[in-house]
């Protein structure tokens, strides 16, 4: 994550609205320790602001492996795909993206996000010292990123508005784009 992070300050601007969903989200994260004078404001969307848990961690190295060694398809497909999203009927079409999506990055990716993930810091501190304008929003249904995580971030930065998008479960932005379109867009006005 700290060298995602360095790669987007290079170019990113003296100061930005930064806003992030799922593994984006624990990026900004990063980018906001990094570098807190430059987040002008912070949207956070189905992520989660601690270290991963042992148990997780534990999954990843088998999950890398198998990837590695042609079976990305189904670690995506039987392994992450089920905890993604809300029962509706675009469901599928939008389970087939994410699945095209992740086997167009291929297990190389795969594999470097996967780690990512698994290392990262806690990123609570950081959060708490955030004082500018905030969004934290996730989809109602969400079993990747719980409900009790949003709440610890939305506690962390009190000054940030809480956003639940019913029908919507890790994914909102395809779930349910009109809400969380409705949501981003008051957020970069506030």
């Amino acid at each position: 994550m700290a060298g995602l992070a360095r790669i987007l300050l290079r170019d990113a601007p003296p100061r930005f609205a930064l806003a992030g969903l799922s593994m984006g989200g624990i990026l900004a994260m990063e980018v906001l320790a990094q570098a807190p004078t430059r987040v002008e404001r912070l949207a956070l969307l189905d992520t989660n602001p601690v270290a991963e848990l042992p148990a997780v961690q534990a999954r990843r190295a088998p999950q890398i492996a198998k990837a590695l060694s042609g079976g990305l398809r189904s670690v995506i497909r039987d392994e992450m795909k089920p905890n993604y999203l809300a029962a509706g009927p675009g469901k599928q079409a939008i389970l087939d993206l994410c699945l095209d999506m992740a086997l167009s990055l291929g297990p190389q990716v795969f594999a470097h996000q996967s780690r990512a993930l698994r290392d990262r810091p806690d990123r609570q501190a950081a959060l708490a010292a955030f004082k500018g304008p905030a969004l934290v929003l996730m989809g109602a249904e969400d079993r990747l990123c719980p409900r009790d995580r949003h709440d610890l971030m939305h506690g962390l930065m009190p000054q940030s508005r809480l956003v639940i998008v019913d029908g919507a479960g890790h994914l909102p932005p395809l779930e349910r784009p009109v809400e969380t379109t409705v949501a981003l867009r008051r957020w970069l006005e506030e």
